[in-house]
C-alpha cells in the first residue's frame, strides 16, 4: 500500500482541534491511557481547552513514566550538577546518546537503555526490539554502529517460567545483532528470584563517527521538509514500552496489554546504510529516531529542540494497517523508523538514497515560522500544541521516600561464622569452590554466549569471557575502546548509595584490567514502584552515590535510562543501577586480557582483602543468605589499580579482575580459560584463608608477570599505595591447587568443569 493509499482510511468522526475548542464537557479516557486527574487539567490549562482524542494520546505517552521521567527528573539533575570536569565529553545527557572524545579526531557515542516489562510479556520481541531500538539512538548521533551488550535479570533458575524468559530474551538479543552484522561484546546475566515477575533486559550499544559527523535532533529551518523513512507504521507497539514501562504488574501481570513491538533486523540493517550515506552526503538537518512514543516523541522532540514549530501531515504516514486511526499512528512504536529534517534542495537526493537502499521515504510535514507542532489529518487540524509542554515540559514529581525501616535488620544481619558456617578443612573449601563454580551465576556462560556473533565486522579485539569488550576504532593506529557492563543486586539491597558505586567500580575495574583509561560513564537504573516511598528512596540514594562517585573518579555521566514500577505486587525487584564504564586505549594491540600467561608466570594478587561477604556469591550461593554491610568502596584505590596496569602493561602478561565470588572463583576461571594451571599459597598474605579466598573487596585483580619483572610491578603497587601479594605461579599442570591454613586444596580442571559447564544447560533443560 503507498502512502496515498491512506486516503482509504475511513474518517470516523475525527476529533478535531475546532471541535475541541467547542466541546469542552466531552467526557475523556484520560485515566485509561495512564494520566492523573492533574494531569489532564495541566494539559486543559496548557491548551486553554480540552485536548483532542489526538492530542490526549501524544500527551499521554509522551507524559508517562517511562519517557518523561517525571519522578526521577529531581534526582537525575545531580549528574549535571555534579558532573566532572573533562574535556572528553562531546554531547552530555539530553540527546539520544552522549558523546566522548577518544582522540585523533576520533568521537565515540554509548547508552544503555531497557526493555523489560516488553521482555516478559513477549521475550523474543521484547529483547529484540530492546536491541533495535538502542542501535537507532546511536545511529541517531551520526555514528556507525560497531558493537552491542547486554545485561540481563532472569528469576530462579528452578522457576518453571525462567527457561522461556532465558530462551526468548536470549534468542532475541542474538537474533536481531547477528541479523544487523554487530558483534556482541560482553554483559552479564544474573538470576534471583527477586526478578521472577520483572526479568531486566538492559541493551548498550556503541558507535564511533569523526567529531564533525555528530548530529542532534532538531528541526531547524523554515521550510526544510520533514521525512519519515524506514518500516510502514503498523498496529504493533500502539502504547508499547511508554504504557507498559509506567505501570506495576499485579500478581498475574501487566493490568494493560498493550502490543509488543514487532522487530525487523533485515529493515533495520537497510535503515543503518541508509542513514549513513545520507550523512556522509551531508543531506540532514536534523534527525530522530522513533522508539518510545513514536510519531509522538519525534515530532515533538524535533520541533522542541528546533528554532521554529512543525506542520505534520499524518495521512501521509505510510501504513501497514488502513484501518488505523489518527490517535493510533500517534502513539503506534512500530520498529525501524526514523525522522530527518531535510533541506528542499537535498529532497531529491534523499529519496534516491531512499529507494537505492529499497526503504521506504515520505514527506510528511515542514518546519515553520510558528511555535507550535501541528498535526494535520487530511484537511482537518488535530494537534496544535507547543511543543515544548508534550516532549519537555511535562510533569515532575517530588515524591515522598523515607529510609525502610527494615533495613536495620538487614544490615545488622552480618554473614559472620555463627550464622553462615565456614569451611575448615581442604576438601570443604574445595566443596564451596565447586559449589560457587557450578552455580547459576558463576557457571560457564557458553550456552548463551555461543548464540552472538561476537566477532563480526572483524574489529572485536576482546568479547566474553573477558573482562570488558574491547573494539578497535581505528584501524590505521589501532586505537580502541574498551566497555563494561556491572552491576550486584544483592549489594543495592543491602545499601543502595554504596551499591550504585560498586556498580561503578567494578566496570570502571573491569575497564581498566585491559589497560584501558575509563572515560565516561552510561547508566541504566532499574527499580521498583516510584510510588512506594521505600523504592523511592533507594532510587534517590542510588542517584546521589554514583552522581558523587563519577565526580571523584572523572567519568561523567553522558546519559541512559531510568526503569521503574519493575515489581509485581508489592515485591519490587533489588535495587539495580547497571552501570557502563567505556575507556580508551591507545593501540588496542598492547591491551591485556586473561589470555597471555605463559608457563612459569609469577601470579601477584593487587589491592587490599578485607573481611567482607556481604551481599556476595558465597553468602549467596552457599548459605541463601542476605544481609550485613556491602563491601567498601574505595575509589582512591580504584583509580590506583588502573594506573598501575595502564602504566605497567608491557610487563603484565593477562589480568583478571576480583568481583562475583573473590579470588577462589577469579583463580578457577584463570584455570577453566586458560590451557595451564595455578599454583598458589596464601601464607604469606594479609588475611586468613578464607578471607582471602572467598571476600569480594573492591580494587583488586589478580595479574601474571614474568619472575624478573615482579619487583617491578609490585614496586609499582607500593609507590601508589596498592599492597600487592606474590601467590605462586603459572604451571604446566591443569589445576587449580591453593595452599591454605586449613591445607592443600587440589582441584583438577576436569573437576572445575564438570558443573561448570553443565549448570546453564540444565537450567534450560
Amino acid at each position: 500500500m503507498s502512502s496515498t493509499d491512506n486516503a482509504a482510511v475511513t474518517q470516523r468522526g475525527v476529533d478535531t482541534v475546532e471541535r475541541a475548542a467547542a466541546s469542552p464537557d466531552v467526557q475523556q479516557p484520560w485515566a485509561e491511557l495512564g494520566l492523573k486527574a492533574d494531569e489532564y487539567q495541566r494539559i486543559r490549562d496548557i491548551l486553554d481547552r480540552r485536548p483532542t482524542s489526538a492530542e490526549l494520546a501524544m500527551y499521554s505517552v509522551m507524559w508517562s513514566e517511562h519517557c518523561s521521567y517525571k519522578s526521577s527528573k529531581v534526582h537525575l539533575r545531580q549528574f549535571g550538577a555534579k558532573q566532572p570536569v573533562t574535556d572528553a565529553l562531546l554531547v552530555g545527557i539530553g540527546e539520544n546518546a552522549g558523546v566522548v572524545d577518544i582522540g585523533d579526531g576520533w568521537a565515540v557515542t554509548f547508552k544503555v537503555e531497557s526493555h523489560n516489562h516488553p521482555s516478559f510479556i513477549e521475550p523474543y520481541q521484547g529483547a529484540a526490539t530492546g536491541v533495535g531500538g538502542i542501535v537507532r539512538d546511536i545511529l541517531a548521533m551520526g555514528a556507525r554502529p560497531l558493537a552491542v551488550m547486554d545485561s540481563l535479570r532472569f528469576g530462579a533458575p528452578e522457576h518453571p517460567d525462567t527457561s522461556r524468559i532465558v530462551g526468548g530474551v536470549v534468542a532475541g538479543v542474538g537474533g536481531y545483532g547477528n541479523c544487523l552484522g554487530l558483534p556482541n561484546i560482553g554483559g552479564e546475566a544474573v538470576f534471583d528470584s527477586c526478578y521472577q515477575g520483572n526479568p531486566l533486559v538492559n541493551a548498550l550499544c556503541v558507535g564511533a563517527m569523526r567529531h564533525e559527523d555528530i548530529h542532534l535532533a532538531k528541526a531547524s529551518g523554515v521550510g526544510n521538509l520533514v521525512v519519515l523513512y524506514g518500516a510502514r507504521t503498523g498496529g504493533d507497539g500502539i502504547g508499547g514500552v511508554s504504557v507498559l514501562a509506567s505501570e506495576t504488574f499485579d500478581a498475574t501481570g501487566p493490568a494493560k496489554r498493550p502490543a509488543v513491538q514487532v522487530g525487523d533486523p533485515f529493515m533495520e540493517k537497510l535503515l543503518i546504510e541508509c542513514t549513513l550515506q545520507m550523512f556522509k552526503e551531508h543531506l540532514v538537518e536534523g534527525i530522530q529516531d522513533l522508539g518510545g512514543a513514536g510519531l509522538s516523541c519525534a515530532t515533538s522532540e524535533l520541533a522542541s529542540n528546533g528554532d521554529g514549530g512543525m506542520r505534520v501531515h499524518l495521512e501521509k504516514v505510510p501504513l501497514r494497517d488502513a484501518t488505523l486511526s489518527p490517535e493510533e499512528i500517534i502513539m503506534s512504536e512500530s520498529q525501524e523508523r526514523m525522522m530527518a529534517v531535510v533541506h528542499p534542495d537535498n529532497i531529491d537526493r534523499v529519496m534516491q538514497i531512499c529507494a537505492h537502499w529499497d526503504v521506504t521515504a515520505t514527506v510528511v510535514g515542514e518546519v515553520t515560522d510558528g511555535s507550535n507542532l501541528q498535526v494535520f489529518w487530511h484537511d482537518e487540524l488535530i494537534v496544535d500544541v507547543p511543543p515544548r509542554t508534550v516532549a519537555h515540559d511535562g510533569p515532575v514529581y517530588e515524591r515522598p521516600y523515607h529510609r525502610p525501616a527494615w533495613l536495620d535488620a538487614r544490615q545488622a544481619d552480618e554473614p559472620t561464622a555463627q550464622r553462615c558456617p565456614r569451611p575448615t578443612s581442604a576438601a570443604e573449601f574445595s566443596e564451596h569452590i565447586l559449589r560457587l563454580m557450578s552455580s547459576a551465576n558463576l557457571c560457564d556462560r557458553e550456552w548463551l554466549t555461543s548464540q552472538y556473533d561476537r566477532y563480526v565486522l572483524g574489529n572485536t579485539v576482546a568479547a566474553m569471557p573477558h573482562d570488558s569488550g574491547v573494539v578497535r576504532i581505528d584501524e590505521a593506529s589501532g586505537r580502541g575502546i574498551a566497555v563494561s557492563l556491572d552491576c550486584n543486586g544483592r549489594f543495592g539491597a543491602l545499601d543502595p548509595y554504596a551499591g550504585a558505586q560498586l556498580a561503578l567500580s567494578e566496570a570502571y575495574r573491569n575497564v581498566a584490567v585491559s589497560g584501558a583509561t575509563p572515560l565516561a560513564v552510561t547508566d541504566c537504573l532499574n527499580f521498583g514502584s516510584p510510588e512506594d516511598p521505600e523504592v523511592m528512596w533507594q532510587f534517590a540514594e542510588a542517584v546521589r552515590g554514583l552522581a558523587d562517585a563519577c565526580l571523584t573518579l572523572g567519568t561523567p555521566v553522558t546519559g541512559g535510562n531510568v526503569s521503574l514500577y519493575n515489581q509485581t505486587a508489592q515485591t519490587a525487584i533489588h535495587p539495580t543501577p547497571v552501570v557502563g564504564v567505556l575507556g580508551v586505549i591507545d593501540d588496542v594491540r598492547s591491551r591485556i586480557t586473561m589470555h597471555g600467561a605463559r608457563y612459569g608466570d609469577s601470579i601477584l594478587l593487587i589491592g587490599r582483602t578485607r573481611e567482607e561477604f556481604a551481599g556476595g556469591e558465597w553468602a549467596h550461593v552457599l548459605h541463601g543468605h542476605l544481609g550485613g554491610t556491602a563491601p567498601v568502596v574505595d575509589l582512591a584505590a580504584e583509580m590506583a589499580l588502573a594506573k598501575v596496569v595502564r602504566e605497567h602493561s608491557p610487563l603484565i602478561t593477562s589480568a583478571h579482575d576480583l568481583s562475583d565470588g573473590g579470588l577462589a572463583v577469579a583463580l578457577a576461571e584463570l584455570v577453566l580459560r586458560n590451557d595451564y594451571g595455578v599454583s598458589v599459597s596464601l601464607s604469606d598474605t594479609e588475611a586468613d584463608g578464607f578471607t582471602m579466598l572467598f571476600s569480594e573487596s573492591v580494587a583488586r585483580a589478580v595479574v601474571t608477570v614474568a619472575a624478573q619483572d615482579v619487583d617491578a610491578v609490585r614496586a609499582a603497587c607500593e609507590l601508589a599505595g596498592l599492597p600487592s601479594a606474590l601467590l605462586g605461579v603459572v604451571s604446566e599442570e591443569r589445576s587449580l591447587v591453593i595452599d591454605t591454613d586449613a591445607g592443600r586444596i587440589a582441584i583438577s580442571r576436569e573437576e572445575l568443569a564438570a558443573g561448570w559447564s553443565s549448570a546453564l544447560p540444565a537450567i534450560m533443560a
